[in-house]
């Protein structure tokens, strides 16, 4: 489901780009979704992006690890944790969307002024997904190789800071909650795959 995803995700964005209108009724606005009842923003705000750097490196992230969850959700079909992989791979990346966005919605209702948009938290929840199943896997942070569980440790605690600063306009919260709902979602699944991440850290 990666390459549908990324496909889907780059025509809708760079039509928005071209299309003012399209891009207001998409983004997510938390007052219109509180008082308006425009419930489908929640998702749709996943689907456009701030400009082409934006959803490029989204798009890029989201190719390099999307395919290792794709082949991490097959191996626990075959270990009978679950049925239906490509339901699990959605669930994980739109839920990576919503659920990141409630809080925000909560505190930015009675804003007018406040919009969201971006796949971030869908990509977030990939990425701790992967983690979650390979944590000493090395990734390459400006060509520094690094553990997958130290980049993670990395990743939120910049998305804090950032958080904090609040000056660039980005919704590092989102990034922090997609992150945790991505890394807990196998748990989801089944609780006793914590040994899986536990095993590869030699730790059970």
């Amino acid at each position: 489901m990666t390459i549908p995803i990324i496909i889907l995700t780059v025509l809708v964005s760079a039509f928005s780009f071209q299309n003012q209108t399209w891009f207001d009724k998409l983004k997510l606005n938390p007052y219109k979704f509180y008082y308006k009842k425009e419930w489908t923003r929640i998702l749709s705000h996943g689907l456009i992006h701030a400009d082409w750097v934006h959803l490029l490196v989204n798009m890029f992230v989201l190719y390099s690890f999307g395919r290792s969850v794709e082949y991490y959700f097959s191996e626990l079909k075959v270990a009978g944790y679950l049925s239906i992989p490509i339901l699990h791979f959605l669930l994980l990346y739109f839920g990576g969307i919503i659920f990141p966005s409630i809080p925000s919605i909560l505190k930015q209702k009675n804003h007018e002024w406040y919009n969201s948009v971006g796949a971030s938290g869908g990509v977030s929840a990939i990425v701790f997904a992967s983690i979650f199943f390979a944590p000493l896997h090395i990734l390459y942070l400006y060509f520094i190789p690094i553990p997958g569980i130290v980049f993670g440790v990395l990743y939120l605690a910049y998305s804090h800071y950032m958080s904090k600063r609040n000056r660039d306009n980005i919704n590092h919260e989102a990034h922090i909650t997609g992150a945790v709902f991505g890394f807990l979602y196998p748990l989801i699944i089944d609780p006793s795959l914590i040994k899986v991440f536990l095993n590869q850290l030699n730790i059970f």
